[in-house]
């Protein structure tokens, strides 16, 4: 099952009292109920690029059956050195983000 992805994200917050690591984008859903969430990896490697797996829950909720675009987020707090991201879905890769950005 492929699915749509956009506007990924990757930030890591160094601002005094504030630090923080961060991937946001948004996902394409089958309907309302669906709430996808980025989990750290169980398989990391051991360089500084971190592995994410997007993971959907059906929440119970009736909903009609159309698409919805749905924003997802990864928070960790505490300093990082984080160079790259790979998110995963269904163990297959969904995107890598490249270049992540720095907040002094």
């Amino acid at each position: 099952m492929s699915i749509k992805n956009s506007d990924w994200v990757a930030q890591i917050n160094r601002m005094p009292g504030d630090l923080f690591f961060r991937v946001y984008g948004t996902v394409t859903v089958a309907n309302p109920g669906i709430v996808p969430t980025l989990v750290l990896s169980p398989l990391q490697d051991k360089s500084f690029n971190l592995s994410l797996d997007l993971e959907l829950e059906d929440s119970g909720e009736i909903t009609l059956q159309v698409e919805t675009e749905k924003a997802v987020t990864y928070k960790s707090p505490g300093n990082s050195n984080v160079s790259g991201v790979s998110i995963f879905f269904e163990g297959k890769l969904l995107h890598h983000i490249k270049e992540v950005t720095i907040t002094h």
